[in-house]
C-alpha cells in the first residue's frame, strides 16, 4: 500500500504536530510569567523544577522513540496487532518508570535542589514544593506523556494536537485561579501552579486512554498487552530507544555548557543569549513538527518496503521546511529589534541581541533542514548514528571550539553563535550524506 510522500501528506502530518508541540512551550512561558509575579525567588525555584522535569522526560524518550520506530515499521507493513503489542509493552514500562520517578521526585527533591545556594532558601522551597506536588500525579503525567508521544509519532497528529490543546487550555485556565486565589479559591501560589498542571494532565490521561480504547486512533490499547510482559519486546524497545535518550542527554549537556560560557562573559551577554535561546525554543517546535512528520512517513514507507517512497518523503519534507524557514529567517531579519524588546527593555541587551539576531536568523536555515534530515534518519532507524554524532558535536564543537572562539579568539558571544551555526552546518552535511548513502535500507529494528 502507498503511505504517502506528497507535500499534502507531509503537511497533513506535520502541521498538527507543530501546533501540538508549540502548545506546551507556550503554556510553560505563561506559567513562568505568572509565577514571576509572585517573586523572583519563586520564579527561580520553579524554573529549576521545570528543568528537572524536562530532564526526566528526555530519559523517557527511550520508550517513545523506541516504540515509535518499531510501531511505524509494523503499521507500514500492515501488522496492526504487532503495533498494538509494542504500544502495550511501552506503556507497561512507562507505568513502572512513572512510579519510580514519582518516588524520586518526592523523596529526592531536597537533594536535587541542593544545587540552589543556601541564601536562596525561598527559591529552594518553591522548587521543592512544585516538584512534591507533581510527584503525587506523576504516574498520570508520565504515562500520558509517553502515550501521547507514541500516538503523535504513529501519525495521528490531529488526535495528539486536540488532546494537547485540551490539556493546555485546562492548564492555562486553572493556573491563575489557583496561583492567585481567584473566584473564591484559596491562594496557593507555587503549589497552585503545580496543581493546575497536574489536574490538566490527569484529565488528559483519561482522555488519551479513552482514545486508545475507542478505536479512534490507528493504535488500540489492549489491557492484555499492557499487563503481560514480553522480554523480547522489552529488549527491542531499549535497543531502539536508548540511543535517542543518550543523544538528548548530550544535547542538554551541550546547551548547559554553552550557557555557562555565556555566563562567564557577563550578565549582559548571558541575558542576550537567553533571549535568543527563548526565541529558539519556540522556533524549534516548528522544526520538530516537520521532523516528526518525516520520521513517521519514512518509517511507515520502509515498513511497507517502499524505499523509493521513503526517499521521496525525505526529499519533499526537506523542500517544505526549507521554504518555511526562509520565511522565518525573513521575519527575524525584518523585525529583529521588536522581537528582542519583547523580552527585555535593557538597552545593552537589546543592542547585543539586535546585532546577533542577523546571524541567528541565518543559522535557522541549516538548523531547520537538519531537523528534518534527522527525522528521516530516525524513521529509518539510524539512531546510533545520531547518538554518536551528538556526542562528538558536544565534545569537539560545543565544548572545545566554542571556548576557543569565545575566549581564545576573543569573539565573545558572536563566537558562541558562530560555532553554533558551524555545528548545525556540519551535522546537516554529515546527516544528509548518511541518509543518501542508503545504509538505512538494511537496518533491522
Amino acid at each position: 500500500m502507498r503511505i504517502g510522500s506528497s507535500v499534502e501528506d507531509i503537511l497533513k502530518t506535520s502541521l498538527p504536530a507543530v501546533v501540538d508541540l508549540s502548545a506546551q512551550t507556550i503554556m510553560w512561558t505563561i506559567e513562568a510569567i505568572l509565577i514571576g509575579k509572585i517573586s523572583a525567588a519563586a520564579f527561580a525555584g520553579v524554573g529549576m523544577a521545570v528543568q528537572i522535569v524536562i530532564l526526566f522526560f528526555a530519559i523517557l524518550l527511550t520508550f517513545i522513540v523506541g516504540s515509535s520506530v518499531i510501531i511505524n515499521r509494523h503499521l507500514g507493513a500492515g501488522q496492526r496487532w504487532e503495533a498494538n503489542h509494542i504500544l502495550g509493552q511501552a506503556l507497561m514500562l512507562g507505568i513502572v518508570m512513572s512510579i519510580l520517578v514519582a518516588l524520586l521526585w518526592f523523596f529526592g527533591a531536597p537533594i536535587l535542589f541542593k544545587l540552589i545556594r543556601e541564601n536562596q532558601h525561598v527559591a529552594q522551597q518553591s522548587g521543592i514544593q512544585y516538584l512534591h506536588t507533581l510527584s503525587y500525579f506523576a504516574p498520570f503525567l508520565i504515562t500520558n506523556f509517553i502515550a501521547m508521544g507514541i500516538i503523535r509519532a504513529a501519525g495521528d497528529t490531529k488526535i495528539s494536537m486536540v488532546l494537547n490543546l485540551m490539556i493546555n487550555i485546562i492548564n492555562v485556565t486553572l493556573t491563575p485561579v489557583l496561583i492567585f486565589g481567584l473566584f473564591g479559591f484559596p491562594r496557593l501560589e507555587v503549589k497552585g501552579a503545580a496543581l493546575a498542571t497536574s489536574i490538566a494532565h490527569t484529565i488528559g490521561f483519561f482522555a488519551t486512554l479513552y482514545v486508545l480504547r475507542s478505536h479512534r486512533s490507528r493504535l488500540f490499547l489492549s489491557f492484555r498487552e499492557l499487563t503481560t510482559p514480553n522480554l523480547k519486546s522489552f529488549k527491542r524497545l531499549f535497543k531502539a530507544g536508548v540511543p535517542t535518550t543518550i543523544e538528548q542527554l548530550f544535547w542538554a549537556l551541550g546547551q548547559m555548557v554553552i550557557t555557562s560560557y555565556a555566563a562567564i562573559l557577563g550578565i549582559i551577554f548571558l541575558a542576550a543569549h537567553q533571549v535568543l535561546m527563548r526565541i529558539q525554543a519556540i522556533l524549534t517546535m516548528f522544526y520538530m513538527g516537520f521532523s516528526l512528520g518525516a520520521m513517521t512517513l519514512v518509517g511507515q514507507n520502509i515498513g511497507a518496503e517502499q524505499h523509493k517512497e521513503a526517499e521521496s518523503v525525505a526529499r519533499v519534507a526537506g523542500y517544505v521546511v526549507f521554504v518555511v524557514v526562509l520565511l522565518v529567517a525573513g521575519v527575524l531579519l525584518i523585525f529583529s529589534r521588536p522581537l528582542i524588546t519583547l523580552f527585555t527593555a535593557d538597552p545593552q541587551v537589546v543592542a547585543i541581541g539586535t546585532k546577533l539576531i542577523k546571524l541567528f536568523a541565518i543559522i535557522q536555515i541549516p538548523k531547520a533542514v537538519n531537523a528534518v534530515v534527522m527525522g528521516n534518519l530516525r524513521g529509518a532507524g539510524e539512531l546510533k548514528w545520531l547518538m554518536w554524532l551528538a556526542i562528538m558535536s558536544v565534545i569537539f564543537v560545543e565544548s572545545g571550539l566554542t571556548w576557543i572562539a569565545a575566549f581564545v579568539l576573543n569573539l565573545s558571544l558572536l563566537g558562541i553563535w558562530l560555532m553554533t551555526g558551524t555545528d548545525e552546518i556540519v551535522r546537516l552535511v554529515l546527516n544528509y550524506w548518511r541518509f543518501r548513502g542508503g545504509k538505512w535500507k538494511f537496518i533491522n529494528i
